[in-house]
């Protein structure tokens, strides 16, 4: 408002308006006759009344385009309105979408071991300060969930428990350094375990390490659950083998292993709560 008092077009009509009323004054006490005065006056105000008819104008048009622009502004409100209604839309179709590949592969899972005992939980949150892709589900104590079980997504192991809490815990996923678990390679049965690396980290990917030098593990090898530990059974699908290397501090070779699923962006997932020991054992 204050740019609006200092503008020159401002000045302008109040210079025009103090011409105005001194016009109309000068009228005023020489009368409503045609004199040389006001035949003067006329001359020099015929080009303010032009002036102010463009003012007049000027505002009319600048008012239309006002109601023009809130007519458009309505129409654009309305839109996003309804963007907004689609893209919640979009959001419920994929979290369904989500949860239909979740529960088709836990049932696929669940066919082949039908003693397993599943809890789902949602993600509840995530330390955006851990590198490793810790998160917090929704399930604890109260559901049968306790520290070292499984944490899957459909036939995928994504981590451990680390913490069990009444109502909620806290996993430790495959590429944290904390994680370790004794795995296989299912095509050569190759034997060893899978721990996080904090360099792997960096490209979200574990480590398949203490093999032999002359291992026969490559590129594409699926990694899997040994089952040597009575907290974890036998054949879970850890991930697939993204590269091999030696071991740059002693004369073994590692895998670098590529987990089954997207840590980061898990929505839903599951945790194996009970399974019996023949399934172990298989």
């Amino acid at each position: 408002m204050k740019d609006l008092f200092k503008s020159s077009r401002f000045k302008l009509i109040v210079g025009i308006l103090c011409l105005l009323l001194a016009g109309m004054l000068i009228c005023a006490v020489n009368g409503h006759g045609e004199t040389a005065q006001s035949s003067v006056i006329g001359t020099v105000f015929a080009p303010a009344h032009w002036v102010a008819g463009k003012i007049s104008d000027g505002i009319d048009r600048i008012s239309d385009n006002a109601k023009g622009n809130t007519e458009y502004e309505s129409q654009i409100d309305s839109l996003q309105k309804q963007l907004g209604e689609l893209q919640e839309q979009l959001a419920d179709y994929e979290n369904l979408k989500d949860q239909n590949e979740l529960y088709k592969e836990a049932l696929e899972l669940k066919e082949d071991n039908p003693d397993f005992n599943y809890t789902q939980a949602s993600v509840i949150g995530r330390d955006s300060a851990n590198p490793y892709c810790s998160f917090t589900i929704s399930k604890g104590l109260a559901s049968g969930v306790k520290d070292g079980d499984a944490v899957l997504y459909g036939k995928y192991l994504v981590g451990v428990i680390k913490k069990a809490y009444p109502t909620y815990s806290v996993v430790c996923s495959v590429i944290d350094p904390d994680f370790s678990v004794s795995a296989y390679d299912i095509s050569t049965k190759e034997l060893s375990y899978v721990t996080g690396d904090a360099k792997l980290a960096e490209n979200g990917l574990c480590k398949f390490e203490n093999l032999d030098t002359s291992t026969k593990i490559s590129y594409g090898s699926i990694i899997a659950t040994a089952g040597i530990s009575s907290a974890m059974p036998k054949g879970i699908i850890i991930g697939t083998v993204k590269e091999i290397s030696d071991e740059v501090t002693n004369i073994s070779t590692y895998a670098a292993v590529q987990p089954g699923t997207d840590i980061e962006k898990l929505s839903e997932c599951f945790v194996l709560t009970g399974f019996t020991a023949e399934s172990e054992a298989d």
